[in-house]
């Protein structure tokens, strides 16, 4: 059995997931304090996250980090889908790294700030799940299409071999009935 994902996928997925799980992990236990900063930083820029309790906001962020990271770990999750769990994933961190004050060079710089420097590194990340996301979803379509070709091939092979022993029996055959036809015209 085959796996859905190609070796050029392998190092990308165990860097990206190997990070994010172990991020996940130490978010796990967080304490009430941790749990508050965490909060914050992420409500300051996304709103909406002001209704949901710190301990709450905490735990649901290390869970869906464990899940990417063990996502993009298992070489039977497709590479779509472990693709599109990361480009959305760090997609939310550059949101929070674009929008919060201080994390960019005055301006409308994306260049980090020294505090901007620990988020700007999402940038590879989010990079990583365009390129599994692509891959994912078009890369296999090459592989189906270089398939079909050497099918083809095999098959027009085939087609010739078994067109040329058809020939050869042919040309046989026509040469036997000539030398018949030959020696009834002599008799």
């Amino acid at each position: 059995m085959r796996l859905p994902i190609t070796p050029s996928e392998i190092a990308p997925r165990i860097a990206t997931g190997a990070f994010i799980l172990n991020s996940g992990l130490g978010k796990r236990g967080a304490d009430p304090g941790t749990a508050a900063g965490l909060h914050g930083f992420a409500a300051g820029t996304y709103p909406f996250l002001k209704k949901v309790p710190a301990p709450t906001f905490a735990k649901a962020l290390s869970t869906a980090e464990i899940a990417i990271g063990v996502a993009l770990l298992t070489p039977f999750v497709p590479t779509a889908v472990a693709g599109a769990a990361l480009t959305g994933f760090s997609g939310g961190l550059l949101g929070l790294y674009l929008r919060t004050p201080g994390m960019t060079k005055p301006g409308k710089s994306v260049a980090p700030t020294q505090e901007g420097l620990m988020l700007s590194k999402d940038v590879w990340m989010f990079g990583i799940g365009i390129g599994l996301l692509t891959e994912g979803l078009l890369g296999k379509k090459e592989t189906r299409t270089a398939k079909a070709k050497k099918t083809t091939k095999r098959a027009a092979r085939k087609a010739t071999r078994t067109t040329t022993k058809k020939a050869a029996k042919l040309a046989a055959t026509s040469k036997a009935l000539g030398s018949k036809a030959r020696e009834a015209v002599a008799a």
